[in-house]
Formats: structure tokens, sequence, C-alpha cells
């Protein structure tokens, strides 16, 4: 029997208690993949943040180490916020932001900073790197943080973000030749972006691809209704001048719950917040709030992006579909093929009237919450995410994927390579699946996963 006040999710990564948001300095180092994320050990809500961290040799299962970094010092005295990681001369770099609240409003104070370690465990800082005698004159030092470093032959090179003062949003650039003195290289867009404010910026060499997080950025009719959003921008960036010349940009993930990706340098896998800002959390009363989301595998073909989860599965039941299906899973992975579809609907975590819905439905799929369980409001007030719902484009395909990854409090689905994700907070032994379909032909798949996480 679970123990109700200790329930986790069975592979996705979370705190052992408290809060966790955004996943900070993805990178390899001595035979694993380490991934470190913003973490208040004291509470399930935000408070000063700290670095929590995981690791792993496969991207599956994962093992708890002690927290990387700690608030304190006068550069981060009140949290060492978001950030990456750079392994240089056999040792492994966390650049990251020191919060410094001074009473807030326009006397805050965000800094970047430096730490490192020779084990991967253990970490010294190194103090501030850049502060706001390296910022242009016009851009304001309280909004100012977030760094991506990565190196390209002997320079390093960071793009973190910044604002205008009495502006929005901007993607700045600074260089380096030894992690410890940089200079000021470039605005990026050289014009504010669509969001009061962007965060985590992301650079994926590549694939030509930048990764941006947005506050309060403008609606894009039913597509983009989150108030706070990640976007993927693919074009030309010159590290020398400081320029990206975007030629395309779309929407990382169309659901509920996904913000602040993050790749690792080596290999164009992402991973995000499972969760978003401005949200209630019903499962923190299990001990804990937020997760991140499963590894996901980014390519690009056509100017568009794709991703498809990084996952271990063990396939149980293979079907083909006539009409309906009913079959049960509360956590596993579900793969389904469609030929030439006309209608699809999919009830998952079914229990009662309590159900997860997938539909499609005027040549769109729409993805419903308001059954699955607790009620999860935001701070959208439209008329879609009031009854929560999320819609995501169909593709042309005659044939269409579909790979739906559940855990405990959240689902994650894939089609066709687009992605859209959500919390769902169901009752306990919600299991039930069923499929009502019309299509030339329908093959169905379940599989349980093999991952873990080490919560000791």
């Amino acid at each position: 029997m679970k123990d109700k006040n200790n329930l986790r999710p069975k592979f996705h990564i979370t705190a052992d208690k408290g809060w966790i948001n955004d996943p900070n300095g993805l990178v390899y180092f001595n035979g694993e993949y380490h991934v470190f994320y913003q973490h208040y050990p004291n509470d399930v809500q935000w408070g000063p943040m700290h670095w929590g961290h995981v690791v792993s040799k496969d991207l599956l299962n994962w093992k708890r180490l002690p927290i990387a970094l700690y608030p304190g010092d006068e550069y981060d005295k009140n949290g060492c916020f978001s950030g990456s990681a750079i392994v240089w001369k056999d040792k492994l770099y966390l650049i990251y932001t020191g919060f410094i609240e001074n009473g807030g409003g326009e006397n805050i104070r965000q800094i970047q900073c430096l730490a490192s370690s020779t084990d991967g465990v253990n970490f010294t800082k190194h103090g501030k790197i850049i502060d706001e005698t390296l910022l242009p004159n016009g851009y304001n030092p309280s909004e100012f943080r977030d760094p991506k470093v990565w190196q390209e032959n002997d320079t390093f090179y960071m793009i973190v973000a910044g604002k205008k003062i009495n502006g929005k949003g901007r993607v700045l650039e600074f260089k380096s030749k030894d992690l410890f003195n940089w200079e000021f290289v470039g605005d990026l867009f050289n014009e504010d972006c669509d969001g009061e404010m962007v965060e985590c910026p992301d650079y994926i060499k590549d694939l030509g691809l930048l990764l941006t997080s947005e506050q309060f950025p403008r609606r894009l009719k039913e597509l983009h209704l989150n108030v706070h959003t990640t976007r993927w921008h693919k074009g030309e960036f010159d590290v020398e001048k400081g320029t990206f010349k975007e030629e395309v940009r779309g929407i990382v993930d169309y659901g509920f719950d996904f913000y602040a990706a993050q790749t690792f340098l080596k290999e164009p896998i992402a991973i995000g917040w499972l969760q978003m800002w401005d949200r209630n959390i019903p499962y923190k009363k299990h001990g804990f709030a937020g997760m991140l989301s499963i590894p996901r595998k980014l390519s690009v073909k056509d100017g568009e992006l794709y991703q498809q989860p990084v996952i271990a599965e063990n396939t149980q039941i293979k079907k083909t579909v006539k009409e309906t299906l009913q079959d049960l899973a509360e956590t596993g992975i579900i793969k389904i093929n469609l030929e030439s579809v006309e209608d699809f609907e999919l009830k998952l975590r079914k229990k009662g009237d309590q159900y997860t819905l997938l539909k499609l439905e005027n040549g769109k799929w729409l993805f419903d919450r308001s059954k699955s369980g607790e009620s999860i409001e935001g701070a959208e007030q439209d008329e879609l995410s009031k009854k929560g719902i999320r819609v995501m484009p169909k593709s042309n395909l005659k044939e269409n994927n579909i790979t739906i990854v559940m855990d405990l409090f959240s689902v994650e689905i894939f089609i066709d390579g687009k992605a859209m994700s959500s919390v769902i907070c169901p009752e306990e032994n919600s299991a039930g699946i069923e499929l009502k379909v019309k299509a030339k032909n329908c093959q169905y798949e379940r599989a349980s996963i093999d991952a873990s996480v080490d919560f000791e």
C-alpha cells in the first residue's frame, strides 16, 4: 500500500521534499549525466533558491546527490538563480545568477556567478564574473539572469536574459577566454521580445536553434494561451557580432505545463520544468511541488522543430483497434499509429466520471483536463483555459504517430513530433483507458517504463 503522504512520480525528477522549478546545468561529466534544478528544500513553495542535483548514466534512472549550491554569500545572499554548466580542464563549472533582493524593485541586483568542482559533487564558489558594470547603458541590472555558456574553439560564449530599462525582454551575449573575465558582445535581436521578460535562453549550435522562455507574451489565438511560454527560434547566430537573424519561430510545447527548457551541450536533448507559474499545485500535499519533464530529443526538419521522448520501454500489449478499446494503466507509455484517421477520442486515467481526454476535433488535437481530478487553475482568463483545454495543430500526414507518457501526476503527449504536456491530479488508482477511433488502420501499443528516481 502506498503512503498517501509520500506519493511521488515513478520516473520524473522531483525534489525529495520541497519545491523545484527550472532545470539547470545539464551536462555530461565523469561518465554521468548531471541535472541540477532550482530548489527550495524548506517548503512546497518558491523560496530562496538552491541548486538541487541528480545524476544518471542513461537519462532514465536518476540518483539524488547533495544540494550543489546554497545561497548566502554577498553576491547570492537571497538566491542562486538559474544557469548552466560546462566542463573545462577536467573540472565541472556552474555558471549561475546570484540574486540580491536589496528591498525589491529597482534595488534588486542579479549578477552572474561561477562555481567549480573536481568530483562533480562538492562545489567551490568563485564569486561574481559579470555584474552591472559590464552591461551597456540602458539595460536593467535588476532583470539580468539565467546564463547559458558553451565553448567554440578557444572562446567561451554566454547568452543571458536581459531587459532594457522601461522595455521588454532581450537576449544578450558575452564572451571570455577563461570563464572568469568577460566582455559584452551584443544584443541578439536588438529589439524587445514579445514577453515582458525573457528567461532561460538556450542555444543548440548544431540545429541553429535558440530557445527562450517568455513571461506574459501576447496571445496567439487558441495556440498560445499560457501567461508564460517557451519558444524556439531557428536562424543564423553570428557569435562574433552578437546577432541572431531569425528565420522562423514556434512554440516548444502546446500544453499547460512546460517552461524553462534547457539542453545538454553535447546532445540536442532537452528537459523542461513540468509545471507553470501562477498555477495552484494540488499534489503539493504529498510533500513536493514541481517536477522536470522527461528528456526529449530535438531535431529540425524543413524549418520545424520535432521532439521525441527519450525513454526505455517494455512492451506489454499490442493490438489492432477496429472501433473501440479498453485497457488499464496508471503509468507507462502508450503508442498509437493511425492511418487516415477521421475520428479519435482517448480517455486516460479514467475512474468513474474522472478522466483526461485527448480527441480530434475540427482538424486539431484537443487536450482536456477539466475532468482529470483535483482542479488546476492558473492566471489565464480566456475561455479555453478556464475550461481546462489546450489545442495543437494536426499535421497533414496520412499517418499520425502518437506517443503518450503517463506518470502519477502528468501526461506528456507527442504527436508527429509536436509536444503537449500537462500536470494532472487524478485520484489514486485511476487507471482506465478508453479509445474510440475511426481510421483506415489503428495500431495500439502499451508499455511499462524502465526508469526510476532514487528518492531516498
